[in-house]
C-alpha cells in the first residue's frame, strides 16, 4: 500500500511573505492564505494585503508577525495605546469599534453553526457601549524589574515578558493611578519584586478594584511570602498618594503557578470590601470575589438575563455559579424564590451580605460545587421553573447539564464568556428536548477578542 507523501508547508520560519487576509480568527488575529496555506497574523484585518515574517510553522498552519500593511481595509484605525502592538491585553484596537461589534456577533453565530450544528438560532446584533474605553473596574498586573526599575503591566503576546504600562486605555483611570503609585512606593522603599525565573522576590502582582459608582478603591498586593517589610511606611505612603483607598489587602501565593491569587488573604488596612452599584443594587466586593469588570455593561447583561428568564413572580429559580449574587438579586425582583450556588466561600459570604444590604429576602445562597450540589437539591425535591447559569470559560460539566435536564425547567438562561463551550453545551441540551430560542451578544470587553452572550433556552414541551 502506498503511503501519502507529506506535503511540505509553502512557508519557512524567519522568511518574509506577502499575504492576503481573508478572515479573522477567534482570538481576533487575521487569517491569511499563502498558496492555500493558512497563516495567522495578529493586527491584520480581512481585505488587507500585508507583509509578514513567519515566526512558527506547523503541519496545517503558520503564525506570522505583521511587518507592514501594503493595502489597508476601510475598518483599520490607529490604536490609541502606544504599547498596543507589544502588549497582549487588547487584540482589536486597530479595528473600528462598529466592526468589532459585527465581528463578535459573527464569532457567536459561527460557533453555534459549526460546533453546535444550530443553524436557525436568532443571534441579535452585539450590544455595544457609547464609550468603549477606560471601563475595567478590576486590574491585575504582574510585577517585575527591568534595568533596576520596577515594572508592571500586561504580558507581551505569547510570553511572560512584562510590558510596563503607565496608561492603559481600557483600565479605569483610578486603576492606572493605583499601578503607577504602587510601583513608585515599592521602588522608594526598596521592597523586592518577584522573579519568575528564580522564584525569588516578594511582590508578584498588583491587583486594583474600583467602585465605579462610589469611587472607592481596593489595592491587593499578591506576595511570595507572608512578611511585608516597611509595612507602616508602605500603608502611609499609599494612603497619602491614593486618597480614595478604603482597603489594602495582602494575598499570599508561594506556589510556582500562573494562578494569580493564593489561598491566604488578609486585610492590612481599612475594610475587607469596597462597594459599588449595578442598577438599583449595592454590592460588597472582596479581593477574591467575582464581579463583572465592566460595571455599565453588566447592568445591560443582567437586564437581558432577566428578560430571557420570563419571570412572573411564581417561579423558583436556581442561579448556578452565582458569584457575589449580582445576577441573583436582579432575578429576585421577579422570582418567587431563588437559590444561588457558588464554590468560593468568600463570594457566598459577600452574596449573603449583599442580599441583606439590599433587603432582598427571597434568596438563599449555598456554598458548594454545582456538580455536586445541584443533584443533591434535586434529590431533596427542588424543582425550578428557571435555571440561570454563568459558568467558567470551560462551560458546564456534563453532570451539571444532566441535572438541568433531569430538573426539567421551563427555561434555562445561559450567560457565556466562551462561544465554543456555549455552542457545545447548547448542542447537548438540544439532544435532550431543549431549544435555543435567542442569543444576544453583549460587549463587556471592548478592544479585546472576548465576547459575552446571553441565551434563552426553552424546554420543547413547556408553555
Amino acid at each position: 500500500m502506498k503511503t501519502k507523501a507529506k506535503i511540505k508547508p509553502p512557508v519557512t520560519a524567519g522568511k518574509e511573505y506577502t499575504i492576503e487576509i481573508v478572515g479573522l480568527g477567534h482570538s481576533g488575529e487575521g487569517v491569511g492564505r499563502f498558496r492555500d496555506f493558512t497563516v495567522f497574523v495578529p493586527n491584520a484585518i480581512p481585505g488587507e494585503e500585508v507583509k509578514v515574517r513567519i515566526r512558527e510553522v506547523k503541519k496545517n498552519y503558520a503564525r506570522g508577525e505583521l511587518l507592514a500593511v501594503l493595502r489597508s481595509a476601510d475598518q483599520r484605525i490607529s490604536p490609541v495605546c502606544p504599547v498596543y502592538e507589544a502588549c497582549g491585553g487588547c487584540q482589536l484596537q486597530h479595528m473600528a469599534y462598529g466592526e468589532q461589534l459585527n465581528w463578535k456577533r459573527r464569532v457567536v453565530a459561527d460557533a453555534l453553526q459549526r460546533i453546535g450544528k444550530l443553524a436557525s438560532v436568532i443571534v441579535h446584533p452585539t450590544i455595544g457601549v457609547r464609550e468603549p474605553w477606560y471601563y475595567r473596574n478590576k486590574m491585575q498586573y504582574p510585577v517585575g524589574e527591568k534595568n533596576g526599575q520596577i515594572v508592571a503591566g500586561c504580558f507581551a503576546r505569547g510570553t511572560h515578558r512584562i510590558i510596563d504600562t503607565t496608561h492603559c486605555a481600557i483600565q479605569h483611570p483610578l486603576n492606572n493611578e493605583i499601578a503607577g503609585q504602587v510601583k513608585e512606593v515599592l521602588q522608594m522603599l526598596g521592597i523586592s519584586v518577584y522573579d519568575e525565573a528564580t522564584g525569588r522576590g516578594l511582590v508578584r502582582h498588583i491587583l486594583g478594584r474600583v467602585g465605579v459608582k462610589t469611587g472607592e478603591l481596593m489595592l491587593v498586593l499578591v506576595t511570595n511570602g507572608p512578611e511585608l517589610p516597611f509595612l507602616r511606611e508602605l500603608i502611609d505612603q499609599l494612603r497619602q498618594r491614593l486618597p480614595q483607598l478604603v482597603s489594602i489587602v495582602q494575598n499570599i501565593n508561594t506556589r510556582n503557578t500562573n494562578i494569580i491569587l493564593g489561598e491566604q488573604t488578609h486585610t492590612l488596612w481599612g475594610r475587607d470590601t469596597i462597594t459599588d452599584y449595578i442598577g438599583p443594587f449595592k454590592f460588597n466586593i472582596s479581593a477574591r470575589s467575582f464581579f463583572q469588570v465592566n460595571t455599565a455593561q453588566a447592568e445591560i447583561l443582567y437586564a437581558k438575563a432577566l428578560e430571557y428568564a420570563g419571570l412572573t413572580g411564581r417561579e423558583t429559580v436556581i442561579d448556578a455559579y452565582c458569584g457575589t449574587g449580582t445576577i441573583t438579586l436582579f432575578l429576585a425582583q421577579k422570582a418567587r424564590y431563588i437559590y444561588g450556588i457558588e464554590v468560593v466561600p468568600e463570594a457566598i459570604a459577600n452574596a449573603r451580605e449583599n442580599a441583606a444590604l439590599n433587603a432582598v429576602d427571597n434568596v438563599e445562597f449555598l456554598v458548594g460545587d454545582t456538580v455536586e450540589l445541584m443533584p443533591h437539591m434535586f434529590a431533596q425535591g427542588v424543582r425550578p421553573e428557571v435555571i440561570v447559569v454563568d459558568p467558567p470559560r470551560a462551560g458546564c460539566a456534563r453532570e451539571v447539564l444532566d441535572t438541568f435536564i433531569s430538573m426539567r425547567p421551563q427555561r434555562i438562561v445561559y450567560v457565556s464568556c466562551n462561544p465554543s463551550s456555549l455552542a457545545r453545551d447548547l448542542a447537548y441540551l438540544a439532544e435532550h428536548a431543549f431549544v435555543t430560542r435567542e442569543v444576544t451578544p453583549v460587549d463587556m470587553f471592548p478592544q479585546t477578542s472576548h465576547v459575552e452572550s446571553v441565551v434563552w433556552v426553552q424546554r420543547k414541551d413547556s408553555p
